[in-house]
Order: structure tokens, then sequence, then C-alpha cells
């Protein structure tokens, strides 16, 4: 007979420089949904149809790392920070691990797929989650070279969707007010 009191539980890895990543490439989307709410067009009528007192949590469980972005007064997008304490979260949108977390982040797996493989949890208005993941989508084909973002993205999209001097622009713009 196994006395289980014997044998302790093992207990994982903080996985310290996974937390980091993740930490860092989220605060890049926080300050790229900024951005690109002011620069590209899409983005923008994808944010008009958000609700006046939006404010996303996009972040790990159990204690990762968060993203949270709202919009303010006057109905312009801003990136808030890192803490959720304190604000009014109306959309959150939880990644269940740092291992699902870093498969998304290093654009093994799109995140239509991590949707699918019940990666991501919603707590919140979904119709507005579809929208949170579409504006994901844009971000990661503007700021990412085109191998990288087709292992992002579902579909890359065809010149007829995404003109390239409007890809060029945006991008251009999105990397300044990114770093500016």
């Amino acid at each position: 007979m196994i006395n289980y009191n014997e044998y302790p539980e093992i207990k994982p890895g903080k996985k310290f420089l996974k937390r980091i990543y993740v930490a860092t490439m989220l605060f890049v989307f926080g300050r790229a949904f900024q951005a690109v709410s002011r620069v590209d067009r899409g983005a923008k009528e994808e944010f008009a149809q958000m609700p006046a007192d939006f404010v996303l949590d996009f972040g790990v469980v159990p204690n990762g790392p968060h993203m949270i972005v709202g919009k303010d007064d006057k109905g312009r997008i801003k990136y808030l920070g890192w803490n959720p304490a304190g604000k009014k979260i109306t959309l959150a949108m939880r990644i269940k691990n740092i291992e699902a977390a870093m498969r998304m982040f290093t654009f093994l797996e799109s995140s239509c797929t991590a949707t699918s493989r019940d990666r991501l949890i919603v707590d919140g208005d979904l119709p507005t989650a579809c929208n949170v993941l579409h504006i994901m989508d844009l971000l990661e084909v503007l700021l990412l070279p085109k191998f990288a973002a087709k292992l992002g993205v579902k579909r890359y999209p065809k010149w007829s969707q995404l003109s390239p001097l409007r890809k060029w622009t945006s991008r251009l713009l999105t990397y300044v007010r990114l770093v500016a």
C-alpha cells in the first residue's frame, strides 16, 4: 500500500525567462494597441465598435503578466499598464498558462488556433473579444515581417484586403508611435 504522506508535492519552477519574455511582448502589444488606434483606419473602426467604458485585461493565469488597455474620456485607446488593481475591467482575456502564452507570443500558434485549442478564457462580451483578436492579428501583420506574421495569423491578408501603401504607412507610423 502506498502512503501518500511520505511523498512531498512537487511544485513547478517559476519559469523566470518565459515570464520576462511574455511581459515584454504584452508591453509591446499594449503600446501597439494605443499606436495603431490612431494610425490605421481599420483598427479605428474596430475600436469604434467597442463600448465607451471599454477596459481590456489581457493576461496569463494564474499570476502571470498583464496588459491593460482601455478607452479614455475622449474615446481614444490608452495603454494603462500591467496592474489590474483598481481598474474596472469590462473584458478579461486570460491565457491559461505560461506555456500557452509562449506558443502565442513566439508565433508558433495563431490566436485562432489557441482559441480553438481552449487556451484562452474570456470573461466579458464575446463579440468585443473577437474584435480584440482581430486587432491583434492586424498588429501582427503590421509589426512583424511576413514570414513571422504568417505563423501568427490564421490567414495573411491578400493585396486586395490590405494594400501595400496602407500596410507600409501604417507600419511606419505604428513603429514611430510605439517608440515615441
